[in-house]
């Protein structure tokens, strides 16, 4: 067994990040990560048409002013390919791979009550002990996969877009089927159309786009930002979503449509998923929503010729960014090609899967290769993919049977030392989730650095602390849209899973002051220790719990 002072799972852009912090701290820590290369998300997502949705100066790491300066982005939306150079050229230039074993999936970590420490356990047997188990395993990793009757007796080739192939994937000349309609599906559609015979897009419920306004980034561009980083990082940092956009402090209603017509035709053509902040209201009144969303899909209908096809493809039982808006590149206008046609599987549900293809209550559509754009089991699903076993033999999957309850996202009662970055009950997905995990992760290693000062070996979460944050999330949320439409914020994406809100809506500034105020109270809603709760040692001092 190798022992280390923290082990982290996941060597992803929040593992890296985790990696680079503690070691500059003087931590040993060995990442662990079940894919053959870095970039987590990243690495897997390699379908045609994948980019980021958040701009790309603003999606990378802050924690290095060198960094930002020698990095050249190309374009305003980088590609996955892009993202994945720029997370290996980090991993490189800071040397992190030494301290990651990949092909290493853990399977066990258990919780030694006496000694305060993690035994991690993988796959192929081999085991490593940490004072601290860092989970960095991402929000959107664990693919969801769809169970048609007669999945198995398809003769075509079936592909996830979360899981894409590393060989090249020819979809010239054939007939392609895409399941799904959220930000993968709208993404590859417009690039497999100019390549497929025939696609077929299979919906379930219309979603709002926003373009994405994709452009190459010019050298004045570039110049600019990298002479006021420093000022751009700080305006993410007091934004609401940590995206830089600072809403509008007008009502949606006070204005006219006259006047509104401007700001939102200004949102559309340039701010993405800032359209939400257009006016400060959008998500926290329907009225005022229904201002944005008539927009919006007045927008989406400009762009369809077929009129069947428009009333379909038009979203209307939701209110817009209730759900996660996508951020596209010529989605709906794909719909005007001869060779691209819908299947609304609310009027005719697929039936099931056949060796040529795809039966609807309506049709078979015949198809070469079917593409699940179906998404993830979100906030949880890499969670919970293993045992963690804390105090008592209770596992996570017990713990959150009911649904996810932590401490401001980042711990869970009974599971000393167990340290989730971006997890449910933090801002995550609701945010710029790489600002957000540099966010949680600073403020982690800051709390492992107390520890040392003050020769603390144990931080555990309060039931109480857990049960009041929880309450918090959920009163927050309340003041907005997200409850008011099913989605994968609150656990609709999986059959069976707890209908529980997980992100956490008070926004990245918000959330970084509760921080702020939690680390300035003596860390309140947590206990420090300095031996291990239920140590042996006849001798040991009494725990020992920090001001609230």
């Amino acid at each position: 067994m190798t022992d280390v002072d923290v082990i982290v799972i996941g060597a992803g852009f929040a593992g890296l990040r985790a990696l680079y912090t503690l070691r500059n701290m003087g931590k040993t820590v060995q990442v662990l990560e079940a894919s053959p290369d870095l970039g987590g998300v990243w690495y897997h997502n390699g379908y045609p048409g994948a980019r980021c949705d958040v701009e790309s100066y603003d999606y990378s790491y802050s924690f290095s002013p060198e960094l930002e300066q020698e990095w050249r982005w190309t374009e305003r939306y980088a590609t996955q390919p892009e993202i994945l150079r720029y997370i290996n050229h980090v991993a490189d230039r800071f040397d992190l791979r030494q301290h990651i074993q990949f092909s290493t999936r853990m399977t066990r970590a258990a919780y030694d009550e006496a000694g305060g420490r993690w035994t991690v356990s993988a796959e192929d047997g081999r085991q490593w002990s940490g004072q601290f188990l860092m989970m960095c395993v991402g929000q959107l990793s664990t693919t969801k996969q769809p169970g048609y009757p007669g999945q198995e007796t398809f003769q075509g080739e079936v592909i996830h877009s979360g899981v894409w192939p590393k060989h090249p994937v020819d979809l010239a000349g054939k007939r392609v089927a895409i399941i799904g309609t959220g930000s993968s599906g709208m993404q590859m559609t417009p690039v497999i159309a100019k390549e497929a015979a025939h696609l077929t897009v299979f919906q379930r419920t219309a979603n709002y786009s926003i373009p994405a306004a994709n452009a190459p980034v010019l050298d004045e561009e570039d110049r600019q930002v990298k002479a006021n980083y420093r000022a751009r990082r700080e305006q993410a940092l007091n934004s609401p979503t940590g995206l830089g956009f600072m809403p509008n402090k007008k009502s949606a209603l006070e204005a006219t449509p006259e006047e509104r017509e401007p700001v939102y035709e200004a949102a559309w053509n340039r701010l993405g998923f800032g359209f939400a902040l257009a006016y400060y209201d959008i998500l926290l009144s329907k009225p005022a929503n229904d201002t944005a969303a008539d927009f919006i899909r007045r927008k989406i209908g400009e762009q369809i010729n077929d009129p069947v096809l428009r009333d379909k493809l038009t979203p209307k039982n939701h209110a817009f960014a209730a759900r996660r808006p996508s951020v596209d590149s010529g989605y709906f206008k794909a719909f005007n090609r001869p060779n691209v046609s819908l299947a609304d599987v609310r009027e005719a549900p697929i039936v099931e899967f056949v060796p040529e293809g795809i039966r609807t209550t309506e049709k078979l559509h015949p198809v070469d290769v079917i593409i699940y754009a179906t998404g993830f089991d979100a906030f949880t699903g890499s969670l919970l993919k293993a045992d963690i076993v804390g105090r008592r033999g209770l596992t996570l999957k017990q713990k959150w049977a009911d649904g996810p309850v932590t401490q401001l996202g980042v711990a869970v009662a009974d599971f000393p030392n167990l340290l989730i970055v971006c997890g449910p009950g933090s801002p995550s997905l609701l945010s710029n989730v790489l600002l957000s995990t540099e966010q949680q992760i600073d403020w982690l290693a800051a709390l492992i650095g107390k520890m040392d000062r003050d020769h603390l070996l144990e931080i555990e979460a309060t039931e109480q602390a857990e049960q009041d944050w929880v309450a918090h999330v959920n009163e927050r949320v309340k003041a907005t849209l997200y409850l008011s439409t099913d989605s994968y914020y609150n656990g609709a994406e999986v059959a069976g899973k707890p209908r529980v809100f997980m992100p956490y809506s008070g926004g990245v500034r918000g959330y970084r002051r509760i921080l702020a105020q939690c680390a300035a109270d003596g860390y309140s809603g947590f206990v420090l220790r300095p031996v291990a709760l239920n140590s042996p040692s006849p001798a040991a001092p009494a725990a020992q719990a920090l001001p609230a």
